[in-house]
């Protein structure tokens, strides 16, 4: 085995003065709160203490980290301040005098990569949405020329355009994209393999979102900036920057009970308890308790992340030690909690055995009313304890889900409302049963990502409706009902 594909190393969790049973009331919280986990990693002193990924989400799939990616981001600027390519203290149009308006606002003048690092560009709205709808494919030249209404430094605005104009910068400097920049750097060092990231139109990663990578890559992050920059003796960054980075540089709210409004550092959130994390939309987590000398990797699909943070807050900081709890006394907990982890899984949903429909409605072209998809027929083939289901479009090409009956089929399909980085074909796995006699469910799950797709055909005698719904979304997780007809 290679240096670089060396794993974390392993404890039972009694040895890092974890018991047992902690984690198994924080996984049946999570249970009960209706909170979709696809993997969770608890380290403590260096060690993996628990881990578990839910089949059919598995230890070496990468997952997509959302907005996670921007801690990655802002710890390849510190790298890069770090050799001398940049000061956070440079401004922003600096380095783009080509895309820069001809007569930019004094705000826009006064704009430095601090306040990009630290969510105080002054805009008073997020600019992604400036960036991905420009017509050009410049970016950087639609965050130039979004309109800054307030001084830099005074205002925190949540601003995935910000964190893409650091990957901007970063290639400038170093002549390099992001991801290859920080392969030798960090992740190499670190024994990360196969990271992606996703690029904007003109070859420049995207950096506050796009970058997928497996949860444990995700704990050894989290666990090199508890080392405080350090890795196997080596500093791949420095104590300075890590102190600076994650601790709170302006305000976001006023506190209380709510995680997002306890302050922002340099792309890292604070939490309470002392600890700090990145994180990513519906649930991707990399959280650093410093008092503990713990590390949490969480891969998720849910709009409960206070929930997510809530059940850890809850369930794990009052039931850990100082020392290491004697493994006898932990015995039936910790043969529990083993016996869990190793039996996680997200089922298929199965409501019976079959229906007479099958035969009927087996390779029958319906047509399709007009639909947001653009799909313009529906055919449904059955065969061997599998259907294939096709999609026709012209516009968009045929969308094809190839299911088990109560069982996962592995495959691949595309997003429905797929992320600007996201385009194409994702691994996914899809199962089918019949809910009634008359009702097929298709459950769709893009097994890299925290997408799932289900889809309901209910049938008539010569029509049917079909009912189509993204769990988690950033644009609409409305159920769709398209009508047709042999």
């Amino acid at each position: 085995m290679t240096k670089t594909e060396q794993r974390l190393p392993r404890s039972r969790p009694e040895e890092l003065g974890i018991r047992p049973q902690a984690i198994t009331a924080l996984l049946n919280d999570w249970q009960k709160r209706h909170i979709e986990i696809h993997s969770v990693m608890i380290m403590r002193n260096g060690h993996v203490a628990a881990e578990g990924w839910w089949a059919p989400y598995a230890r070496q799939l990468p997952h997509t980290m959302f907005s996670l990616s921007k801690s990655f981001t802002s710890t390849a600027i510190g790298m890069a301040a770090m050799e001398g390519l940049l000061s956070i203290d440079d401004t922003v149009i600096s380095y783009f005098p080509e895309e820069t308006p001809l007569d930019p606002s004094l705000n826009l003048q006064a704009m430095r990569i601090r306040d990009l690092l630290m969510m105080g560009t002054g805009h008073e709205t997020d600019t992604i949405v400036n960036l991905i709808t420009s017509e050009d494919g410049n970016w950087v030249r639609a965050f130039l020329n979004a309109p800054v209404e307030r001084e830099p430094g005074t205002h925190f605005v949540y601003n995935s355009g910000a964190t893409y104009m650091l990957s901007a910068i970063l290639q400038k400097v170093s002549g390099q994209k992001l991801l290859d920049y920080l392969q030798p750097r960090l992740f190499e060092p670190l024994g990360i393999l196969g990271a992606t990231w996703g690029e904007c139109p003109r070859g420049i990663h995207i950096g506050g979102w796009g970058l997928a990578l497996t949860t444990e890559g995700v704990a050894k992050f989290g666990q090199l900036y508890l080392q405080k920059g350090l890795w196997e003796g080596k500093r791949l960054i420095s104590e300075a920057w890590i102190e600076e980075a994650t601790s709170k540089q302006i305000e976001n709210g006023d506190g209380g009970d709510n995680e997002w409004t306890q302050g922002y550092g340099y792309q890292f959130w604070q939490c309470r308890h002392g600890a700090y994390r990145g994180d990513g939309a519906f649930g991707q987590f990399c959280i650093v308790m410093p008092e503990q000398d713990m590390v949490i990797a969480i891969t998720s699909s849910t709009n409960d992340m206070q929930g997510v943070l809530d059940a850890i807050w809850t369930h794990i900081l009052p039931d850990i030690e100082d020392r290491a709890l004697p493994l006898g006394a932990n015995g039936d907990q910790a043969a529990r909690l083993s016996t869990q982890l190793a039996s996680l899984a997200l089922h298929p949903p199965v409501f019976g055995n079959g229906s007479a429909r099958e035969e009927l409605v087996s390779g029958n072209k319906y047509r399709l009313n007009e639909n947001p998809q653009q799909w313009e027929s529906l055919t449904l083939h059955f065969e061997r304890g599998e259907v294939v289901m096709t999609l026709e479009g012209a516009a968009t090409g045929d969308y094809i889900v190839n299911s088990g009956r109560g069982t996962w089929k592995e495959g691949s399909g595309k997003l429905l409302q797929p992320e600007p980085s996201a385009f194409g074909k994702q691994r996914a796995v899809s199962s089918f049963t019949w809910q009634e006699q008359d009702t097929l469910l298709i459950t769709l799950r893009f097994i890299e990502t925290p997408f799932i797709v289900t889809f309901e055909v209910q049938f008539g005698d010569q029509e049917l409706e079909l009912r189509y719904r993204q769990n988690v979304s950033f644009v609409s997780t409305d159920t769709n009902i398209v009508r047709g007809i042999r």
